[in-house]
């Protein structure tokens, strides 16, 4: 007997063809029916909310670390206060798990630790309009199946601040929640490795949300899911893996943050839009180490930023993406790096203006498929390796800034030879290379008006 999926198959591609829809009967073709944006199709942050969670398992007392058996549960005070009101309790520790579906204030000054004894999710917020302040959130279980988190935020325009989370899988969590503030608030994952914790911050369609001042240390990524507009503004983000990745995320804006020793700082994966700005992001090292990278990515701005002591500064796959799209690098001081921009499967598009090179083993680096290096543009940026004059001190140099390829052509087209790339015969290579050349080098840029100084910058 035939299976019964093939004896679907013919009725499955006559629907194909006769309607030529796929997934949410979009038309493959018919551009009077795509969507007016990007991603705009599959935005459920516009639709009204729905059950997004697996279910989560309850946990009985006894299950629960026993240091926590003694402790009065949160939930008989979320219980006894009417919807709307100020809830003020007495310090202490609680247990948890707490789960609030009507707006309250809940402020506990600093002096109240809820405790899920690790078990499940700490806190869940399902309520629109409500304030979470001063607690400790502690205890999450340690399962990825169920995103077991300190605070699962489901509604929209509450505020959280000044929370303090450790011994968490997740951090905070949001889903489907849209217009809140985070703010001032610090985040700890769980000890464990890098790969299996859980994220700091996660948004999952959520839209318009600022996370403000905030510290995320030993987390695994900030990371944005298909959530746009959002703001990450003066936060600080230490030895996890992704300071912030957005994924399918638009015009998000990341400014004002400290990124340290993470292995990569802000990192745009299919998605168009985006601001990064007056953020310091440095020390992102090991073999994927990356400051600031593209995948598929368009229409981006990248401007006043100090990246320092990077693998990579900048690195870009095959973006922008979207013709007729640019993105820009501005007014950056990308120094101390091992590479300061590198360029794989370059399409071209990307400007490079006003940036300061310098310190850098090497400036600019092209992977696979340099064909589109005539494609990119570069103004007025400092190098520090620059070798010609301004004789008219106007700050510009009287002769263009090239950089060629010479010895580095083999690591850049043989990507395993990297990690001779320093090595002393590399180098002596190079220098014969230099000194009589046995073919025409490859020019990888041209700066036809290169400042002679470095901008005079205040730090981010």
């Amino acid at each position: 007997m035939w299976p019964r999926s093939l004896l679907l198959l013919p009725l499955v591609l006559t629907l194909m063809v006769a309607g030529g829809r796929i997934g949410f009967g979009q038309v493959i073709g018919d551009p009077e029916t795509k969507p007016a944006g990007a991603g705009v199709s599959a935005d459920l942050s516009n639709a009204p909310r729905v059950d997004v969670d697996r279910p989560k398992p309850v946990f009985m007392l006894f299950e629960r670390d026993p240091r926590v058996h003694g402790l009065r549960p949160f939930q008989e005070l979320v219980d006894a206060a009417p919807a709307g009101s100020v809830l003020k309790p007495p310090p202490g520790q609680y247990a948890g798990p707490v789960l609030v579906n009507k707006p309250l204030i809940i402020d506990g000054d600093g002096k109240v630790t809820i405790d899920a004894g690790d078990r499940g999710t700490v806190f869940t917020l399902e309520a629109s309009d409500a304030t979470l302040r001063g607690l400790h959130l502690t205890g999450s279980g340690n399962s990825h199946d169920t995103d077991d988190s300190c605070l699962d935020v489901r509604g929209s325009r509450n505020l959280i601040e000044k929370l303090t989370i450790d011994n968490c899988l997740f951090g905070i969590d949001l889903k489907q929640s849209n217009d809140n503030i985070v703010r001032n608030n610090t985040v700890r994952s769980k000890s464990a490795d890098l790969g299996v914790r859980g994220d700091g911050f996660r948004l999952w369609y959520s839209r318009r949300n600022l996370f403000e001042g905030n510290e995320v240390t030993d987390s695994r990524d900030m990371v944005a899911w298909y959530s746009h507009d959002n703001i990450f503004r003066n936060n600080v983000g230490r030895r996890s893996r992704y300071s912030i990745h957005f994924m399918f995320a638009h015009d998000n804006i990341v400014e004002g943050n400290r990124f340290y020793d993470n292995a990569v700082g802000v990192y745009f994966m299919y998605t168009e839009g985006g601001i990064v700005r007056n953020n310091v992001i440095s020390h992102a090292t090991g073999a994927a180490g990356m400051a600031i990278g593209f995948k598929e990515a368009s229409g981006t701005l990248i401007e006043n930023n100090e990246i320092i002591y990077c693998a990579v500064g900048i690195g870009s796959d095959l973006s922008p993406f979207q013709p007729n799209t640019k993105i820009i690098i501005r007014n950056n001081r990308i120094a101390y790096n091992g590479i300061g921009i590198l360029f794989n499967s370059e399409l071209g598009g990307n400007e490079m203006l006003g940036n300061d090179f310098e310190g850098n083993l090497t400036h600019v680096a092209y992977g696979a498929g340099r064909a589109a290096v005539e494609r990119n543009y570069w103004n007025g940026n400092y190098w520090d390796d620059y070798q010609g004059f301004d004789r008219n001190g106007d700050g510009i140099g009287d002769t263009p800034y090239e950089l060629l390829a010479f010895a580095d052509s083999i690591w850049m087209e043989m990507p395993p030879a990297r990690f001779f790339k320093s090595a002393p015969a590399m180098e002596l290579l190079d220098f014969l290379e230099r000194l009589a050349p046995f073919s025409t080098p490859d020019i990888l840029i041209k700066d036809d008006a290169p400042r002679f100084r470095p901008a005079l910058r205040r730090q981010p």
